[in-house]
């Protein structure tokens, strides 16, 4: 079992459900999925960017993007619909717990002048997104192997009815928010 999932199971669910005044542990906000997405505004001029940028969502959580393409045509961005702009990923499971695990412990702390993360990024129904402005603050990204720095978004999904009872079940896994 990973380690992040046994600390939510012994001791991170039980301090939320006695904080957050629940009479049963299925009441406990836990975490559904991790989503990472790769936008890709240059893989209209340049098709190479979409490989590249899918080799880097693989190499980072061992599971094959999806690739996005757009729903609608904009004439000003010289979109046309069904033309691929961008990468995700959806992860559950042992592949979300050991991603979380590098996000939290490994990733974050690589940031170059890190001060936490925003707690501001909540969305009013408990999920949580994060912008991060360049792929190698991940261990498996190979600085030597990168035709470009790219930037992605992780969104946290949870089971959390409200940003508050999300907030607490992040900052109990460790999560660093910044102070402010």
């Amino acid at each position: 079992m990973n380690r992040l999932k046994e600390i939510f199971i012994n001791e991170v669910g039980p301090a939320l459900k006695e904080d957050l005044g629940f009479s049963n542990m299925m009441q406990v906000p836990r975490i559904q999925k991790v989503i990472l997405n790769i936008g890709l505004g240059e893989a209209m001029d340049n098709p190479k960017a979409m490989d590249s940028a899918i080799a880097d969502l693989m190499s980072i959580t061992g599971q094959r993007p999806v690739v996005t393409k757009a729903r609608k045509s904009i004439s000003n961005f010289k979109l046309r619909e069904g033309r691929a702009i961008g990468a995700k990923v959806t992860l559950r499971g042992e592949k979300m717990w050991a991603f979380l695990d590098r996000l939290i412990n490994v990733a974050l702390p690589r940031v170059r002048d890190f001060r936490g993360i925003s707690g501001n990024a909540f969305d009013g129904r408990g999920n949580y997104t994060l912008g991060l402005k360049e792929q190698l603050i991940f261990p498996e990204i190979d600085y030597d192997k990168i035709d470009k720095i790219r930037g992605m978004e992780i969104t946290i999904v949870t089971t959390a009815d409200n940003d508050s009872q999300a907030y607490a079940l992040l900052e109990k896994f460790g999560m660093p928010f910044g102070k402010g």
